[in-house]
């Protein structure tokens, strides 16, 4: 049997470590995707999409697909997908690590908070005009906000409850420090709310807010389950798979025939 390899995607990181992986013979590979957005764009290797039923259902499914190593490639803010593959991987006894991009660097003056609720009750005293870039499912917890005017970007449309004076932008990244510059000023935005997603692909708005001097509201990360293997790049994630993954021809001991 190859070493099997389940990666939980959806960020550009998955997909690059799909891509490294999938190049290897002996190897399988696959790639779950929650299905939130109706076109994720292609991945190497194996696909498959949907829940596995809480973290019961993943370690069956651990168990069932004789998995060698499982690495949580989700959001940062993906946190019960995050807590359940830790208590599958566990329960299976499959080796498992988190990878997960390094943070933002905040400044001084932007306004950190704990959760999306909590930014809410703080704009209505920052300004009148807000960009709101946390995801279109985190929309709800704005939806009581009428002092403010929302400018809400989304790769598709939202579901309800949405802020009652709200501009939807349909539009898919990455997205240029010319390109939030001048949504920016375009919508006179005095206001940006993000969650602190880190990496480069979308630092260039904070750049942009910085560059004007806005105050910038940024959601903490959720902490990580006590004693998870966390690695910051997709290189860090191939060193500590090839320590996992038994060599080509050979087997782990729960895994061999």
């Amino acid at each position: 049997m190859p070493a099997h390899v389940l990666i939980l995607g959806g960020t550009t990181e998955s997909r690059r470590l799909a891509t490294a992986l999938a190049a290897r013979p002996g190897l399988r590979v696959t790639s779950s995707l929650a299905g939130r957005v109706s076109r994720p764009g292609a991945v190497d290797g194996e696909v498959r999409v949907g829940g596995f039923g809480g973290a019961a259902g993943l370690a069956d499914w651990l168990r069932a697909h004789r998995v060698t190593a499982l690495v949580d490639a989700t959001h940062p803010f993906a946190e019960r997908i995050t807590a359940n593959a830790a208590e599958a991987a566990r329960a299976a006894g499959v080796p498992h690590a988190v990878l997960r991009r390094l943070g933002w660097n905040l400044d001084d003056d932007w306004f950190p908070v704990a959760s999306l609720e909590e930014a809410a009750r703080l704009l209505p005293r920052l300004g009148r005009r807000v960009f709101l870039s946390t995801g279109r499912l985190g929309l709800a917890a704005f939806a009581h906000v009428t002092a403010v005017q929302f400018v809400v970007r989304s790769v598709e449309p939202p579901e309800p409850p949405l802020p009652p004076q709200c501009e939807l932008v349909l539009a898919k990244g990455p997205f240029s420090l010319s390109d939030e510059l001048g949504l920016l000023r375009a919508h006179r935005i005095d206001v940006l709310v993000t969650k602190d997603s880190g990496g480069a692909a979308t630092a260039p708005k904070l750049a942009a807010a910085r560059s004007l001097s806005l105050p910038v509201v940024v959601v903490r990360r959720p902490e990580l389950p006590f004693g998870v293997r966390t690695l910051p790049d997709v290189e860090d994630v191939l060193g500590w798979l090839a320590g996992v993954i038994p060599p080509e021809g050979a087997c782990a001991a729960d895994t061999c025939p």
